[in-house]
């Protein structure tokens, strides 16, 4: 049976049974798969100070306790962010938590930031063969009374173990973490996190933002951001807003990912490229399902993209089909590499 097929079976199963089950099948399987071809040249991206062979990462929230990024690197992602991980551990919100949307090609989750903690994580980042980009995604625990000095303690402990670390503080499933994103929380966070990278060894920082911001917040996170001097911004998390979608599970509360939240979170990306220096490393998520939605993030200032949602109805087999169609979108408009086409619009 193809990685494809199986994907397909297991759509069967309730979502967060599915998932477990996945994990489960790629741990056996690691043993048995090929390393994933080399990427052609031209999907290479020097970025963060690393080189990632491929600009298509997969998002945190699959592998949240790093149990197989070693294997999802041999489907051919350029990189693998695994977490949420909070300091302690935590069993996360109430199941059901996790609903496809099957008619609309979306996930809606509350998950709670379910992880084993960071003590866990740093075992099985310690034992990677370092391989391949792994970032780690760092998060504050539901009940912490202060979530500031969470991030302080995850970055500590798990930023010499990955590549690079992102600062999660856009879920909508943590009540009250979203305002970190104001204009002085945030200062006084990433304050933290650069005086903590001091002690612990340069490593690329990244900020999670949410595509539920309105102008005026993304000019403070953008100026917030750029006087702190770390060296990138994901956009965007998930999203509270509904649109019109045709699913039963279309009323579950939670964040929204998947098609329907590709374009609001494109138009968020463009408005903060327009925000911050070129050479701020900006990475396109929400929505990705074919190698022209990833384009698309790409010529609208991502110098990276992730996806997660696209894989739950496309398959593992979609990784190589984005990349065959991304040096097609390369070849079509006369660019050499994806560095050319960044923020090119389009």
């Amino acid at each position: 049976m193809s990685l494809d097929l199986a994907a397909r079976a297991l759509r069967a199963l309730p979502a967060e049974t599915a998932h477990r089950a996945t994990l489960g099948f790629a741990g056996l399987l690691a043993p048995l798969l090929p390393k994933a071809p080399p990427d052609d040249a031209r999907l290479g991206v020097a970025a963060l100070g690393l080189r990632f062979p491929n600009p298509v990462g997969l998002a945190p929230g699959f592998d949240k306790d790093v149990e197989v990024p070693d294997v999802l690197l041999k489907l051919g992602f350029g990189f693998v962010e695994c977490g949420t991980v909070t300091p302690l551990p935590q069993a996360g919100n109430a199941r059901p938590r996790l609903f496809r949307l099957g008619e609309d090609g979306a996930v809606i989750n509350r998950m709670g930031f379910n992880n084993r903690g960071m003590e866990a994580a740093a075992v099985r980042l310690s034992a990677r063969r370092k391989a391949g980009i792994v970032g780690i995604n760092i998060g504050a625990n539901k009940q912490s009374a202060d979530r500031i000095a969470d991030y302080a303690k995850g970055f500590a402990r798990l930023a010499p173990l990955a590549d690079y670390v992102t600062a999660n503080i856009s879920s909508p499933n943590t009540p009250g973490l979203r305002g970190l994103q104001n204009k002085d929380e945030l200062a006084r966070l990433l304050s933290v996190l650069v005086e903590a990278r001091q002690k612990t060894g340069h490593k690329p920082i990244l900020l999670k933002i949410a595509p539920d911001l309105d102008l005026q917040a993304l000019d403070d996170i953008a100026a917030a951001v750029i006087a702190s001097g770390i060296e990138g911004i994901i956009v965007s998390n998930t999203t509270l807003a509904r649109p019109s979608l045709q699913s039963a599970n279309a009323t579950e509360s939670g964040g929204l990912s998947g098609k329907p939240l590709f374009s609001p979170s494109t138009e968020i990306l463009r408005q903060v490229r327009a925000r911050v220096p070129a050479s701020m490393v900006l990475v396109g998520v929400g929505g990705i399902a074919s190698g022209a939605d990833a384009y698309a993030k790409i010529r609208a200032g991502a110098s990276l993209v992730q996806l997660y949602t696209g894989l739950v109805f496309e398959g593992p087999g979609l990784v190589a089909r984005i990349k065959r169609d991304l040096l097609a979108c390369l070849a079509r408009d006369g660019f050499s590499c994806i560095a050319d086409a960044v923020g090119q619009g389009g």
